[in-house]
Parts: structure tokens; sequence; C-alpha cells
């Protein structure tokens, strides 16, 4: 049985968290549908699917790995069942948005038109047989097998015209520099159904279209979206979240949002960069906040823990002490990972990482080739705050230990 080496597998290995890859590997780096298994040391196409199957001894496609145990079937199965389900769900979800598309009025008009289709598709003539077709064939060829090369023929033409489709769209995507993963966006699939709904001769919406009354008729029906939170805030209450950031222009933006068990959404947001974030502006801030939600319906308020907050929450009691003041959890990890940066031998190992991390990316050739070991994958791995960062990028570190001293011995 043949087993590869720590280095040889971290090379051969897809990026990816299949459990497919605990088994098998890559027979080329270059070719990922050639694939072996690590167990019984076969060599089989088809990727990861394949892997599983023969790990989980399913007949039909590949033949049963004998060294596989019933644990390995049996998560080998269960990843199978997954990947079939998360798919099922993805058609039916597909199905669902398309369904919710309806760009005609639906009268009665349509209803007859289309039941005289219907009817139209399913009519038969009879025919009579008479003493002469007991001894004679039909001259033309059998219904079912001209209904399946026009099937055919039908499926090979809608897959052209599928394909340029794509093309026109692929190219409105480049030429605009819209992120490839917009395509994924519900929204996206449901303008392709009411485009597809209405025809040929679909014209694109006027900018001013879009910036007046079609942006304030999106505007009110996320408004009646949002009713729901109304009443669940009423019921169970809600709490008030505060975000102080700086855009690229350096202005100072306080953002109010209101998180219930509906969700969340954003409720205001202003610009601070000419007043003092002293505690009273903060709470003053705030309690206008609350005078709109009710403060009936507000349970507490969640904030950092930087001193001008403090101060507010300090008055927020005083003033309103029927209301909660939490301090921010996300904030408090932060403080929890800076305190841990100040530790000595974490102190040292993390400006050890930065020391190699900074001479790989202070120089093009090291970081070419750091990249070509990594598949392109960068060690450093940036957070919303540098101390996440930190703790981020000693673990990208870790998890391509194998892969870096490759490099360094290169």
């Amino acid at each position: 049985m043949n087993q590869a080496g720590p280095s040889e597998t971290s090379v051969l290995k897809r990026n990816s968290k299949d459990a497919a890859w605990e088994y098998g590997m890559l027979c080329n780096p270059s070719n990922p549908d050639k694939v072996k298994c690590k167990l019984c040391g076969k060599q089989f196409s088809g990727g990861a699917f394949r892997i599983k199957e023969h790990i989980a001894r399913i007949p039909g496609n590949v033949s049963a790995c004998r060294q596989s145990t019933k644990d390995d079937q049996e998560k080998c199965r269960k990843a199978i069942d997954e990947a079939k389900n998360k798919k099922k769900n993805k058609r039916s979800s597909d199905d669902d948005l398309r369904k919710s598309v309806k760009i005609s009025d639906g009268g009665d008009e349509d209803d007859d038109v289309g039941a005289e289709l219907e009817e139209l598709r399913s009519a038969k003539i009879p025919r009579t047989l008479g003493p002469m077709d007991k001894f004679a064939s039909d001259i033309n060829p059998p219904l079912s097998s001209m209904a399946t090369r026009q099937q055919n023929i039908s499926d090979a033409l809608s897959k052209d015209r599928l394909h340029k489709v794509h093309q026109y769209i692929g190219r409105w995507l480049f030429a605009s520099g819209v992120p490839f993963h917009a395509t994924a966006n519900d929204e996206f699939k449901l303008m392709l159904e009411a485009v597809g709904q209405f025809g040929p001769g679909v014209t694109p919406p006027s900018q001013y279209l879009l910036r007046e009354p079609l942006l304030k008729e999106e505007v009110e029906r996320i408004k009646g979206l949002l009713k729901g939170q109304e009443e669940e805030r009423k019921q169970n209450g809600c709490s008030v979240l505060t975000d102080a950031w700086s855009d690229r222009k350096r202005r100072s933006i306080m953002n109010l949002c209101i998180n219930c068990r509906g969700g969340t959404m954003f409720l205001s947001s202003k610009d601070c960069s000419d007043e003092a974030h002293t505690g009273e502006f903060i709470h003053q801030y705030v309690k206008e906040c609350i005078e709109d939600v009710g403060i009936e319906n507000v349970v507490q308020v969640v904030t950092d823990n930087a001193p001008n907050n403090m101060a507010a929450a300090r008055i927020l009691k005083e003033k309103m002490p029927n209301i909660f003041w939490t301090s921010c959890a996300a904030h408090t990890v932060n403080l929890m990972l800076e305190s841990i940066t100040k530790i000595q031998s974490f102190k040292t190992i993390i400006q050890r990482a930065k020391g190699f991390t900074i001479f790989v990316y202070a120089h093009h050739k090291t970081l070419a080739m750091m990249r070509k070991f990594t598949d392109n994958k960068d060690i450093v791995r940036p957070g919303v705050t540098r101390f996440a960062s930190c703790f981020l990028t000693l673990q990208s570190l870790m998890e391509k230990t194998n892969t870096t001293r490759i490099y360094l011995n290169s």
C-alpha cells in the first residue's frame, strides 16, 4: 500500500473541506479528475465524488475499497447524502424563486389562452384500424423515436442558446466591473426570470428611473417587509446597537441599528465630524433612537467599552433605569486578544511571524515564490482588527506548515 508523505499530500490535496480528501489525493495537481485512494492505493477517474463512492463501497461506478472501515463508509455515505440534499434544496429554492416572478396581470384572457394551448397539445386524431392494417406497416417511423430525436435536437439548441445568453451576461459583468459573486444573488435570478417572461424587446430602465421612482418604490417595499419586525419588537422587545467608524473621506459616522428576534435593521446614520464624541452627545443620539422605536420596546443598548460610551451608559442608567447597557461581545473579545498579545510567550511568536511575513511581502521574488507553493493563497489573513489579524495569520502559517517548509528549502 502506497502512502504519500505529508509534503506530497499537501501539494496533491485539493483546497477543499470535502471529506473525500481525507481518503484520497490527486495523482497529478494539473488534473483534478484523476485521483488515488490513500487506503488501498487504487487510481481512478471521477474526482472527489468517486473517492467517496469508493470508500463507501457504493456499487456501480467504481470498485469498493477493501481497506475502509465501517466508520469510513458511514462518513462518506453521509457526505454523499448531504451533497445530494444540498443540490436538491438548491434546485427547489431556484424553482420557488422562478414561481415568485409574475410580470403579467394573470387575467381571465391569459387563462383562456393557456387552456386553449393545453387542449391543442393534448388533442389526438382518432385512427380506425381496417383489415389491411394487419398486413401493412406504417410508412412513417415510430412516433416515439421521432419524438426522441426532436427532443435531442431541442436540447442541443437550448444548450447552445443558453451558452450565448451566458456570454452576453459575462460581457456585461466584465465591462461593468461587477463582482462575479453577484450572480449568486437571488435578485439577479429573479431579474433573469422576469426578462425571460417578458420576451424579446425588453428595454433597460433609464438612470432617472433607477435613482428616482424605482429606488423609492424599493424603499417602500423594504419598509413593508420590515413591518413584521415592528410587531416582534412590540411583543418581545429589541436591542439598540451603536457603531462609530470613519469612511474614506475621514468623516466620522455613527450608525444606529435595531436587533430583535426577527433580525437586524438599520435605523439611522449621522455625520458626527463636527461634534465632540462625548458621553452626553452619544446619549442624546441614542435617546432620540429609543424615542423613535418606543421606550417600552427597548430592552438594552449595546456599545463598545470606549470611555465616552461608558459615560453615555452612566447617563442612560440615571435617566432610563429600565434599559440595560451591555458591552459589545466582539469588542470584548478583541480586548482579550490584545491582552494575550502582551504575554511574553505569545509576543515572541507573533514578532517572529511578523518578521517572516514582512520579509516575504517586501520582496516581489519571495512573494511570487511563496504564492507558487501556496497555490496563490496569501499567508497574511486580514481581520476586522489588527489583533484578530495576528492570530488569523498565525493560524494560516500553521495550516501551511508543510508548504512553507518546501518553500524555504527550495
